[in-house]
């Protein structure tokens, strides 16, 4: 779809269920014009931090209660027009909406319509935490700016390229299907963004390099990118499976579930907040920051290294997993927030991997810069990198692109 809307900026929201998350950026040359967040949303001490960076001015906060999305936006709104950055700006191109779930119907960024909103609010069954949110934010952002185009970028669109191998569970295709049970993967802005990074990095073509992307943040995901399409992920049906993570437990026999309601007495949405909520890192010791955890292991805390252990166990399988998925691999890229600071992670991770090409250098792991950058020494078969992800400037790239007539022409 193309408009004549000649403005250059996007304003990025991602909604949550309590909180907003924005970015304004101006698509010229990618800056970013302003950030915040809103948070606490319905509760009394809900908080907007905004920061100018257009005028390089100072952080401003508010402190109170702000009572649902159309007052958070519009409290953004404000905010934005006090810097001369206001929604209503002829430069305002398009908002940028982040939906975490888009079935397989989306594969692409798509202009919201009354037909796309009925199919995102169709699929809250298997995002009911997400998808709800995002729903909100859509609807007040439109009745903020209804003439504006609004376009929505998927989580789990790039993904949808998985082949069905992949992406099918083992279970009856009937009811599969009826319920729309299959394997979607999330985290997917940021793991188009590292993988072409990453090819950009190395001096190549996205279409020439396969990847293998780690998303390690309090949630984390795998992908397997050949030539730039994912061909495997660690999440699934939802964003529970997989990795070990902040708060999820990751890869678990489904019958534990089944025992617990059995023999614990807990009800489905006991276990269901326990896989989600009180497992993975804080589940085994108690500490989601991997920075406490690796202090406590540095001061012989066994629980944190249990935690750790196990945290690099599972990761070390799924790079070797899809490592022969892929068959070969170019590199290896380590991003978000566990990814790109902890050097003790990527070095566990890729420590005993030798033989598969991998390799991590001591000096160079250690440096901390907010650039892509290699960590492997050159003599390494398989180039090991650390991306930073900026999700909020693909979903704004993909948005642009999408309502800009000169890059559609």
């Amino acid at each position: 779809m193309t408009t004549a809307n000649q403005g250059t900026r996007v304003l990025v929201l991602n909604s949550g269920s309590s909180s907003v998350k924005y970015q304004l950026l101006d698509m010229t040359d990618a800056s970013r014009l302003a950030v915040g967040l809103v948070e606490r949303i319905g509760e009394q001490t809900s908080r907007l931090k905004h920061t100018p960076l257009a005028t390089g001015g100072a952080a401003r906060e508010q402190n109170g209660p702000i009572a649902d999305h159309a007052a958070a936006l519009k409290a953004v709104a404000a905010e934005l027009a006090a810097d001369g950055l206001g929604l209503d700006s002829p430069e305002l191109a398009a908002v940028g909406h982040r939906v975490v779930h888009g079935g397989l119907k989306f594969s692409a960024p798509t202009v919201i319509t009354n037909e796309v909103l009925a199919e995102i609010e169709r699929l809250v069954p298997v995002a009911p935490l997400h998808n709800p949110a995002n729903i909100t934010g859509i609807r007040t952002a439109q009745a903020l700016r209804p003439d504006l185009p609004q376009v929505a970028v998927f989580d789990t669109a790039f993904h949808t390229t998985m082949p069905e191998s992949a992406a099918r569970y083992a279970i009856d295709v009937a009811t599969a299907d009826e319920h729309r049970i299959r394997r979607y993967g999330f985290h997917g802005t940021s793991h188009a963004y590292v993988s072409r990074e990453t090819a950009k990095l190395l001096g190549k073509a996205p279409e020439d390099v396969n990847v293998i992307v780690l998303h390690l943040g309090n949630g984390a995901s795998a992908s397997a990118v050949r030539g730039g399409r994912c061909v495997d992920t660690s999440m699934g049906l939802t964003p529970l499976e997989g990795l070990v993570m902040g708060t999820r437990s990751g890869d678990i026999d489904p019958a534990v579930t089944f025992h617990l309601v059995r023999n614990a007495g807990m009800s489905v949405d006991d276990v269901d907040a326990l896989l989600n909520k009180k497992s993975g890192l804080v589940g085994l010791c108690g500490d989601n920051d991997m920075r406490e955890i690796r202090r406590r292991c540095d001061e012989g805390d066994e629980k944190a290294q249990l935690a750790f252990d196990i945290y690099i166990h599972r990761l070390k399988k799924y790079i070797g997993a899809y490592y022969a998925v892929l068959g070969k691999v170019d590199a290896i890229a380590f991003t978000a927030g566990v990814g790109e600071n902890a050097a003790p992670v990527r070095e566990a991770a890729v420590t005993g991997l030798e033989e598969l090409g991998l390799a991590v250098d001591g000096e160079l792991n250690a440096v901390r810069s907010e650039n892509p950058r290699l960590i492997s020494p050159e003599y390494a078969r398989v180039a090991v990198a650390v991306v930073p992800t900026d999700e909020e400037l693909e979903i704004a790239q993909q948005t642009y692109a999408l309502v800009t007539p000169a890059l559609n022409s």
